[in-house]
């Protein structure tokens, strides 16, 4: 069994009309930081928000009668279970979804409102894997898998069919991996296009099953990442010979590098991903001079964040950008000594966030006290620029965070 240039053709003709050919769009201030030309896969703005919709149609629209009838199961951190719950409600099949304890409520909560019948199960996606088996064996319903699956691989592929029509100048692609699903598709598609396209998939460190497989290492699997979308510790039996033969290689992001790329894309671009959705692009900036002046494709391959996640995400990025910093003053224990910090910060642009006064949590002589401001700047000149001033006035401050 493989897949074939012929099935993702075939794919896109089924898909046609019931899922958005998105745009694929340059990047130019992306370029400029990478030192390349990007192009964007806005896949993002897929109904459900993800990619996955296109492997999983493509697989139910090749179910039979009987099958449609008993309907469908699907195991998933979210964004499969979305795919699959939608098209299933579309055409009128029962769709059972099993998924993790801990998936994201937001994915979780979509998948509800498309009409499955949603089972929590495990604490990563292996155990509800393991799970949702036993019951679509035991109910007798069609397993619509995530990744290992030509059908839904053939879906997923017509994304690089798309993308090179789109884009002809794209002669490399960065994809996230999880299972194997969307880079078997892409890479195949891609390569049948213009052989000359290398496609490379990228992985979180703390899933690097795949990244293991054809670099020969063990690297051991953690119990979540942000990216919880390639959240996978087991690479799909039927995509792994897939990706062997036709990815050139595998790349390893870290947790900071992807929230970096996510912050990037909601400024620059302006566009909500996930953390598989910022994957390619975090490893664009980490290995900028590997892709020094190529045509690179990356996949926004989903934008199904929770808030609170993203609003942290955003704080953090503030943090390190310095751009919201923690500044501890040593002042006189005197009345008016904090309203004059205060208006001192005012003056040089600093906006307060948060304030803490401390006396007894000090080991300042009595007659001083300490002030812990977390303030917003303009970035680190800035910062360094509102120490020097606050020690031109007397001041003792010192940036703690």
């Amino acid at each position: 069994m493989t897949l074939t240039i012929e099935d993702i053709r075939a794919a896109a003709e089924r898909l046609r009309g019931h899922v958005l050919e998105t745009p694929c769009l340059p990047s130019r201030t992306l370029g400029e930081l990478a030192g390349c030309e990007v192009f964007l896969k806005f896949e993002n703005h897929q109904f459900t928000a993800s990619f996955k919709e296109r492997g999983a149609l493509n697989k139910i629209a090749l179910l039979s009668e009987v099958e449609r009838a008993r309907g469908v199961l699907a195991v998933s951190a979210g964004n499969h279970a979305q795919g699959v719950a939608y098209h299933a409600q579309r055409l009128g099949i029962p769709a059972t979804i099993v998924m993790p304890r801990f998936a994201p409520a937001v994915k979780v909560d979509n998948t509800r409102r498309f009409g499955a019948t949603v089972v929590l199960e495990g604490d990563t996606f292996d155990d509800a894997r393991t799970h949702g088996l036993q019951l679509a064996q035991e109910r007798g319903l069609t397993l619509v898998h995530p990744y290992d699956d030509l059908a839904v691989a053939a879906g997923q592929g017509t994304i690089g069919r798309e993308m090179l029509a789109q884009q002809p100048r794209i002669d490399t692609l960065l994809v996230a991996v999880g299972g194997g699903g969307l880079i078997s598709g892409v890479a195949t598609a891609a390569r049948a296009i213009n052989p000359a396209v290398e496609v490379i998939g990228v992985q979180t460190e703390r899933f690097p099953a795949v990244w293991n497989a054809m670099h020969g290492e063990h690297r051991e699997s953690a119990q979540a990442t942000i990216a919880d979308g390639i959240g996978v510790k087991l690479p799909g039996a039927l995509t792994l010979p897939l990706i062997r033969e036709r990815v050139a290689d595998m790349l390893l992001v870290s947790e900071d590098d992807i929230e970096q790329a996510i912050l990037m894309l909601l400024e620059i671009e302006k566009t909500v991903v996930e953390g598989a959705g910022a994957v390619g692009l975090a490893a664009l900036l980490k290995h900028r001079e590997r892709f020094k002046g190529k045509h690179v494709g990356l996949i926004l391959c989903g934008g199904n964040i929770e808030p609170l996640v993203l609003g942290e995400i955003i704080q953090r990025g503030m943090v390190k950008s310095g751009r919201l910093v923690r500044l501890r003053v040593d002042v006189r224990d005197v009345p008016g000594a904090l309203a004059e910090v205060a208006t001192l910060l005012g003056q040089l642009g600093a906006n307060i966030d948060e304030v803490q006064h401390q006396r007894a949590f000090s080991s300042l002589s009595v007659e001083r006290a300490q002030i812990e401001v977390v303030v917003q700047t303009r970035g680190m000149a800035h910062v360094v620029e509102v120490l020097a001033a606050m020690e031109a006035r007397g001041y003792r401050a010192e940036r703690v965070g």
